[in-house]
C-alpha cells in the first residue's frame, strides 16, 4: 500500500501543534526523540521531521507529498507550492520593527537604511511595491541583535507575542504580512497519495470546524420558541424537544464561537434559562 509522507518542522512550537493536530484527526505516530521519520500505526502515513527552511524545496522536488509548514516560509521560500488547507494556529506576523529610540514609524520612513533579516524576498517584494529602496544584510537567526551591534537600522523578523523584541529595545513599526500553520502539497504527487491527502483534509475540516464552534443546550418557555429559533438557526435549525415541565421545550444547537457571547446575551434577554455549553470534537458535514 502506498504511503503518504508529509513534513513538518523538526522542533518547535509548529511541531508540537503539527503532532496534535494529527493525534486529533485519529493518526496515532510512534516518534521517539530525535527520530527524522517515523510512521503512523493506523494510517497509511510516514512523518519526516526537518527544518523549516528545506521544506519547500523537499515539496518541490517530491521528496514528501505534503507539508505542515508556516505560511510565511512559503511566501519566502515556495510561493509556487499549493496550499489546500488553512489550519488556524502557530499564528504569527513578519513584522519591522527598530530601535525605540528610532523616528521611523513605517516602512517607507526606511529608505536607504539597512535592514537585517531571515526573509529577504519577502522584505523585496514589499520595497519594490511601495518602491522604497534600502540596503538587505541577510542574517539566520539573532537577527533582532543586528541594531544593537550597529548592523543594522531595523529588522524584519517574525513577531509572536512581541516579547523578543521588547528585550531587545525594538518596537514594532510595520507588519507585512499575517502567518499561520497551512497544509501544503507537492506538484508531483501520484493519484494514489492524493486520494489519501484528501482523507486527512476532510479529517482536518471536521476538526477545524469544531475548534470554531459551541454545542449549547438550553430551556426555554414554548411562548418565546419562535424569538430563540431565530437566534438559534444550527447548522440546518435548532433540535427541539419537550420538558418534563408543561410549556417548555430544550433546544439543542451550535454557536460560532466568534459570535458566542453576544448570542447568550440574546438567549437570556428572550427567557432562555439553564443553558450549558460543550466543546466540539469533531464536526462532520
Amino acid at each position: 500500500m502506498s504511503k503518504l509522507k508529509i513534513a513538518v518542522q523538526k522542533s518547535g512550537r509548529l511541531n508540537e501543534d503539527s503532532m496534535k493536530i494529527l493525534k486529533a484527526i485519529g493518526i496515532s505516530i510512534d516518534n521517539g526523540k530525535d527520530q527524522l521519520k517515523a510512521s503512523a500505526r493506523n494510517f497509511p502515513l510516514e512523518v519526516f521531521y526537518l527544518r523549516n527552511g528545506d521544506i519547500p524545496q523537499y515539496l518541490r522536488d517530491g521528496v514528501v507529498d505534503a507539508a505542515i509548514i508556516g505560511e510565511n516560509v512559503l511566501i519566502e521560500k515556495g510561493n509556487d507550492l499549493n496550499i489546500i488547507e488553512r489550519l488556524g494556529f502557530s499564528k504569527c506576523r513578519v513584522s519591522i520593527a527598530v530601535p525605540k529610540s528610532s523616528d521611523a514609524a513605517s516602512l517607507k520612513d526606511l529608505e536607504g537604511k539597512r535592514i537585517a533579516t531571515s526573509y529577504p524576498n519577502t522584505v523585496n517584494q514589499f520595497l519594490d511595491k511601495t518602491g522604497i529602496k534600502a540596503n538587505l544584510h541577510i542574517i539566520n537567526g539573532s537577527v533582532e541583535i543586528a541594531p544593537n551591534i550597529g548592523l543594522a537600522d531595523a529588522v524584519c523578523d517574525i513577531v509572536s507575542s512581541g516579547s523578543t523584541l521588547f528585550k531587545n529595545g525594538l518596537k514594532e513599526i510595520d507588519k507585512l504580512l499575517v502567518s499561520e500553520a497551512v497544509l501544503a502539497t507537492s506538484p508531483r504527487i501520484s493519484k494514489e497519495n492524493q486520494a489519501i491527502i484528501d482523507k486527512i483534509q476532510f479529517r482536518l475540516k471536521s476538526v477545524l470546524r469544531g475548534r470554531e464552534n459551541k454545542y449549547v443546550l438550553l430551556n426555554a418557555p414554548n411562548d418565546k420558541l419562535d424569538e430563540i429559533v431565530d437566534i438559534l438557526p444550527g447548522m440546518n435549525s435548532p433540535t427541539i424537544l419537550p420538558l418534563a415541565k408543561e410549556g417548555w421545550s430544550s433546544l439543542h444547537s451550535v454557536i460560532n464561537k466568534n459570535d458566542f457571547w453576544n448570542v447568550i446575551d440574546e438567549l437570556k434577554t428572550n427567557g432562555a434559562e439553564g443553558i450549558l455549553v460543550c466543546p466540539i470534537e469533531n464536526m462532520v458535514l
